[in-house]
């Protein structure tokens, strides 16, 4: 399901429709990672857009961290726009205890797991009245490293005047309870926490630092990696993000790879999300020959997943030498680098798409293998220029299935893409305005000028004379079974690679959310006339349904 976008609802009298301007192309390079971090909040997607960012909110490089590697490499390989979720399994947040006046102590928890969430917290009671003995002033901090002396504070929250009584306007557990740093666990004591010491002497201000009982829990599985749809976890967490055009899920470790289970659950989220899966070739492809034999009973096929051999070399450091690695981040950095020189359906040079300096192919692979690995789906990483070699198209993974020719090509499936996400928010204002030939009107001329856009970069393979793309939008797809359902729909297309054929979707918007599917409208339709009487034709059968 495609994220809901607001827009302010503008009187009928206003411009057609209310606020629709111009559809914004989505972005296609950026990048959603879903797995194992040091640290930072868990099932709660964050934008990142240095390296630098993720070390901060996250942790830096950990070795059982593959994506730790995984992201390092996206940033190396040109992408600049990242977004992270982290997964854990079991993990244990870390605890405060503050001991109170009377006796006892004030406990808190964080919110998240791990070893490396250092928290700490501060009391005094300034400005609290002489006899109001419940109150105090509370302060939270997350801090770069261990130890009362560490100076870098990473987030902080100021709880002002907070009380222990049960009865109190700004009762500790209420206040607490929207906190981004921790909670109160069990019952406050009957009495305010007391002062803690200075935290060098003469100073100031002193700090409670947390106990040293966080623990960064197992490795990962393919059921944390899926999460749960209902609660946001996993993978499904990415539903509450922004768009987004690639997902990289890195191994669960660098002996286990990523289950069928999870690529299946994730290829169709991606479809929802009209998002771009990056699929590491399996462990045991560490050469050629291994490769094309396991290339013939490879059993996950998706025309919204690619996949590119080999693994990768690249630099660790933490252990100080080359390793070897699953390389979808660097694919993806490299995807969204080459995004930058041109619309991801416009062919570039081969130069382009090499990876950068510091990373190389685990393994050689000549042009023959190559070319019965594309035949699979398979792309070939590339690290050196070769004059000779003839730029190969990439594909998706889609080979072997029975579906449309130019999805088995990564640019036209990428092109597909962008053209859907783009045009699904776009027209989400759609469903604010009036379900009437004014608001049916507006948005087809809106989609038109966007698709004109793509036209006048040749994005859409037209013969000569053929029409290049159409937009339908009236009462035919509107009618008032549409208006009770509190549906609002539009149908566009645009030429396929083989003369007289079109791609065409079916845009839904609902106030749950919106759906973009692929419907049929024409086999062959050889001119403009044709076009339309198959699309009337198609409209009448109520639309069959592609995928």
């Amino acid at each position: 399901m495609v994220e809901a976008l607001s827009y302010d609802l503008l009187p009928e009298s206003l411009a057609p429709a209310g606020s629709q301007g111009a559809i914004e192309r989505a972005s296609t390079g950026v990048t959603a990672f879903v797995g194992r971090t040091l640290k930072g909040p868990v099932d709660e997607p964050r934008v990142v857009e240095s390296y630098a960012d993720y070390q901060r909110l996250f942790g830096g490089l950990w070795q059982p961290s593959t994506l730790s590697y995984a992201i390092e490499q996206y940033f190396e390989n040109g992408g600049r726009r990242a977004i992270v979720v982290r997964v854990v399994n079991g993990g244990r947040p870390p605890t405060i205890s503050l001991p109170a006046e009377g006796g006892g102590a004030l406990q808190l928890v964080g919110l998240s797991p791990g070893s490396r969430e250092h928290l700490r917290a501060s009391v005094d009671y300034d400005g609290i009245p002489a006899g109001e003995h419940d109150c105090f002033n509370l302060v939270l901090q997350r801090v770069g490293g261990p130890g009362a002396g560490s100076g870098l504070v990473e987030e902080q929250e100021i709880h002002r005047r907070v009380s222990v009584r049960p009865d109190a306007s700004r009762y500790v557990v209420e206040q607490l309870a929207q906190s981004r740093l921790a909670r109160v666990c069990g019952t406050p004591p009957a009495t305010r926490p007391e002062l803690p010491p200075p935290a060098v002497p003469g100073g100031l201000v002193g700090y409670r630092l947390a106990n040293n009982d966080g623990d960064d829990g197992l490795p990962l599985t393919d059921y944390d990696l899926i999460g749960s749809a209902q609660a946001g976890t996993g993978l499904f967490a990415l539903a509450r993000a922004p768009a987004f055009g690639l997902l990289c899920i890195p191994p669960l470790s660098r002996e286990q790879d990523v289950g069928a289970s999870t690529l299946l659950v994730a290829a169709r989220f991606c479809h929802e999300r009209q998002a771009m899966l990056v699929v590491d070739p399996p462990r045991e492809w560490d050469i050629p020959a291994a490769a094309l034999a396991g290339s013939r009973d490879w059993p996950f096929r998706a025309d919204n997943a690619v996949m590119y051999f080999p693994r990768l070399i690249a630099p660790d450091r933490l252990r100080g030498r080359d390793e070897v690695f699953a390389a979808c981040g660097a694919v993806a950095g490299m995807l969204a680098r080459t995004d930058e020189i041109a619309p991801p359906w416009v062919p570039i040079e081969r130069d382009a798409v090499m990876l950068r300096p510091r990373f190389r192919p685990a393994c050689a692979v000549d042009d023959a293998v190559r070319a019965r690995l594309l035949q699979a789906g398979i792309n070939t990483l590339t690290a050196i220029r070769i004059a000779h070699r003839e730029p190969d198209t990439p594909r998706t993974l889609a080979t072997g299935n029975v579906v449309a020719t130019d999805w088995r090509y990564l640019p036209a499936r990428r092109l597909a893409l962008c053209l859907a996400q783009s045009i699904v928010a776009g027209t989400r204002w759609m469903l604010l305005a009036h379900n009437g030939e004014r608001t049916w009107q507006a948005a087809r001329a809106q989609v038109e000028a966007f698709l004109e856009t793509f036209a006048q970069q040749a994005a859409f393979p037209a013969a000569e004379g053929q029409q290049e793309y159409f937009v339908v939008c009236d009462a035919r797809l509107n009618d008032a079974a549409a208006l009770a359902a509190g549906r609002i729909a539009l149908l566009y297309g645009y030429a396929a690679a083989r003369a007289g054929e079109y791609h065409a979707f079916l845009v839904t918007h609902r106030t749950a959310g919106s759906q973009v599917r692929s419907v049929s409208v024409n086999r062959f339709a050889t001119s403009g006339r044709r076009v339309e009487e198959e699309i009337e034709t198609a409209l009448l059968r109520g639309l069959a349904v592609v995928a």
